[in-house]
C-alpha cells in the first residue's frame, strides 16, 4: 500500500456584473453645481444613460470659475476627482465650456488620478480664444473688467481672471507663449517645456466628443471647439484642427485619436451651449454608457479524501 496521500479539492466560482461608468461635469465659468440647470443637465444624462453623475466643484462655483487661475482649479478639482472611491474603476467626463480646459487638465496633469475613458466636451475654447468672454453687470463683472484692461497676459490678470488663461491673440504669440500661464501648457506648445506624458495621458482616450455650436458668440473663433484656429500672425482665415501645428506635430495625440477613428467633430445648431435634449441623447448618452466587468473569485474549500 502507498503513504496515505490528502488532496484537497477547491471550486473557485467567477461571477462576473457589469457596471455602468459614473461621470463628471465640470460646469462652464460664472456656473456652479447649486445651479438648477446643472442639476438638471445631469439628472437627465444620469436618467438616459443609466450611469451615476456627480458635479465637480471648485471653490465656491461662480465666483471662483472667474477670478481662480485654471492651474489652481485644475488641481483641486484632480484631488476631488481623486477623492471619490466611485470613480476609482474609471469614468467619463462631460465638460461645458470653460470646465473643459479644467477636465484637460485633470486628464492630462493629474497625477495618480483614475482613468478617463470617453470625454465629451460642449463648447470647449481647446485652442484657445481671441477674446475675454462677455461678463455682465454683476460685481464680479465689474472686477474682471477693470482687471483685463491693465493687458491679459501681465501677472495679475493672469493671477486674477481665469480666462485670461485661455486667451489667444493670434497677432501677439510671443505674448501668449511667455505670459499665458495655463493653456500653452495644456496644448503643450512651449517648446522647452514640451512634455510627452501628457500626449500619452490626452491620446489614451478611448472617445473624443468635440461638440461644436454653429453660432456661437462666446469663444472666437466657434472652430476653437474642435481644436479649429486663426493662423499665428493673423485674424483670418480659420484653420481646420487637421491644419493646425497642434495637429500636424501631434502635440497633445490629438492627431494620434484622430488616426484611430476615436475623435468625433460634432456640429450643432444654436449659440454658445444651447444644446437640445434630442442632441443630448444622440451625441452625449451613447458615451456615457460604458461599462465595466467587476469580476469576484471565490475559493470554495471541498473536502479531504485519503488515498
Amino acid at each position: 500500500m502507498g503513504n496515505p496521500r490528502m488532496l484537497v479539492f477547491f471550486f473557485i466560482a467567477f461571477i462576473t456584473v457589469a457596471q455602468s461608468l459614473p461621470f463628471i461635469v465640470l460646469h462652464g465659468i460664472g456656473d456652479k453645481c447649486r445651479h438648477q440647470g446643472i442639476n438638471h443637465f445631469i439628472e437627465l444624462l444620469s436618467d438616459w444613460s443609466e450611469s451615476q453623475g456627480y458635479c465637480i466643484e471648485v471653490g465656491n462655483g461662480s465666483w471662483d470659475s472667474w477670478t481662480m487661475p485654471l492651474t489652481e482649479q485644475t488641481a483641486i478639482a484632480c484631488e476631488k476627482v481623486k477623492k471619490i472611491s466611485d470613480l476609482r474603476q474609471g469614468y467619463n467626463i462631460v465638460g461645458l465650456s470653460q470646465g473643459n480646459l479644467i477636465a484637460r487638465g485633470i486628464i492630462e496633469f493629474c497625477d495618480g488620478g483614475p482613468p478617463v475613458n470617453n470625454f465629451v466636451s460642449l463648447g470647449g475654447p481647446h485652442a484657445g480664444t481671441a477674446s475675454v468672454p462677455l461678463c455682465g453687470s454683476e460685481l464680479v463683472c465689474k472686477f474682471v473688467d477693470a482687471i483685463i484692461e491693465l493687458e491679459v497676459y501681465s501677472s495679475i490678470v493672469q493671477a486674477h481672471v481665469a480666462p485670461s488663461g485661455y486667451v489667444k491673440i493670434p497677432t501677439d504669440i510671443a505674448g501668449y507663449i511667455s505670459g499665458c500661464k495655463f493653456l500653452p501648457k495644456l496644448n503643450n506648445e512651449i517648446i522647452s517645456e514640451r512634455n510627452s506624458t501628457y500626449r500619452k495621458r490626452f491620446s489614451s482616450l478611448q472617445n473624443l466628443v468635440l461638440i461644436m455650436f454653429e453660432n456661437d458668440t462666446i469663444i472666437i473663433p466657434k472652430e476653437t471647439a474642435w481644436f479649429g484656429y486663426y493662423p499665428d500672425g493673423a485674424f483670418h482665415p480659420v484653420l481646420t484642427p487637421q491644419q493646425t501645428k497642434l495637429y500636424i506635430e501631434d502635440w497633445i495625440g490629438l492627431r494620434t485619436l484622430d488616426e484611430a477613428g476615436k475623435v468625433k467633430f460634432i456640429s450643432v445648431s444654436g449659440d454658445h451651449l444651447s444644446i437640445s435634449q434630442s442632441d443630448m441623447k444622440r451625441h452625449i448618452v451613447p458615451y456615457l454608457k460604458d461599462h465595466i466587468s467587476m469580476v469576484t473569485t471565490y475559493n470554495t474549500k471541498n473536502r479531504r479524501i485519503l488515498i
